[in-house]
């Protein structure tokens, strides 16, 4: 299937499903910012369905088109559907593809996207290219935008006993004194979560760090 027609049937699918009384409603819960076809999460995973059997799906070599194609449509939909299509790829994850991650993260952002592909297609992309972590992390921690910065805190999230410790220290530090709300909540949060695994060091980075205060009540919730 061509990526015109892949694309094609699926924005003909998404419409004869909406529903405009539940699109203003999804519109207005994401504060107004995107425009949606009204297509619930479990129903738009059934119309998706045949979207990402193997023997439809893009090739490799197309993955960038379809996606940014797809990613740049107004309808939110597009969106989810396409961070889904992403993620039948990540065991062909290339190096490069760092390049088409920053592309979703920094193009109609908002934690809704920036979370699944922090912690879904990033944490896996790390894990197969550690060598690049470094870079990427320093050169999206200085860029001044909190959805890549809020990236660098969260790609560890379902990392557990394998979460850098360390390396998420270093993180939160340099984000230390951020006045953004979606920085503060994404460091308690990641905190949280490691304290599953990793109470003891949760709690003693807590006490040794000026947290915000969102942050630390975040960081600590499941331990006190």
């Amino acid at each position: 299937m061509q990526i015109e027609e892949y694309i094609g049937t699926l924005e003909t699918e998404f419409l004869k499903n909406g529903n405009a009384k539940i699109a203003l409603e999804q519109k207005a819960y994401m504060r107004n910012q995107f425009e949606y076809y009204g297509i619930r999460a479990t129903e738009r995973r059934e119309i998706q369905k045949p979207f990402l059997v193997k023997a439809y799906l893009p090739t490799k070599n197309e993955l960038e088109l379809t996606i940014k194609t797809l990613w740049l449509k107004p309808q939110r939909d597009y969106q989810y559907f396409s961070q889904e299509l992403a993620y039948k790829y990540v065991r062909q994850f290339k190096k490069e593809d760092i390049n088409l991650i920053e592309f979703m993260i920094k193009h109609r952002s908002w934690w809704d996207t920036v979370d699944f592909i922090a912690s879904k297609l990033l944490g896996k992309y790390f894990k197969m290219y550690p060598s690049e972590i470094n870079s990427v992390i320093k050169k999206w921690l200085d860029s001044n935008n909190i959805w890549l910065q809020r990236s660098c805190l969260l790609f560890q999230l379902k990392y557990k006993e394998d979460l850098d410790a360390d390396f998420l220290s270093y993180i939160i530090c340099s984000l230390l004194g951020s006045k953004e709300f979606f920085i503060n909540k994404a460091i308690g949060w990641i905190l949280r979560e490691y304290s599953k695994t990793n109470p003891g060091w949760v709690i003693q980075f807590a006490r040794a760090t000026d947290l915000n205060t969102l942050s630390r009540r975040e960081a600590l919730r499941l331990l006190y």
